[in-house]
């Protein structure tokens, strides 16, 4: 099972509608961690680590997030896997 790390910038409307909260969830559910936060410029940054078909399943997640968002666009980043976290959280 390959091991990697990834970091997402997600466009559109994505703050003040539970985007981080809820990608928490899903992250935790899918057995994830990491990190997910609010950016200055209204888009919301996550990192994760995982294997790859669940890193897989979240960026599917992302692509539509929560009910009230409306997601325009997703940036990938491929990291390299550090193993750092212990837990999904938001960060402030």
């Amino acid at each position: 099972m390959e091991m990697v790390r990834m970091r997402l910038v997600i466009k559109g409307r994505v703050q003040g509608v539970w985007f981080r909260d809820s990608t928490r969830r899903a992250a935790q559910k899918i057995g994830l961690s990491g990190w997910v936060r609010n950016l200055p410029d209204g888009s919301v940054e996550v990192l994760m680590e995982g294997p790859q078909e669940q890193v897989q399943k979240l960026i599917a997640w992302c692509r539509h997030g929560p009910a009230t968002a409306r997601v325009d666009e997703i940036r990938q980043t491929p990291e390299e896997y550090q193993g750092e976290f212990q837990t999904f959280s938001i960060v402030f």
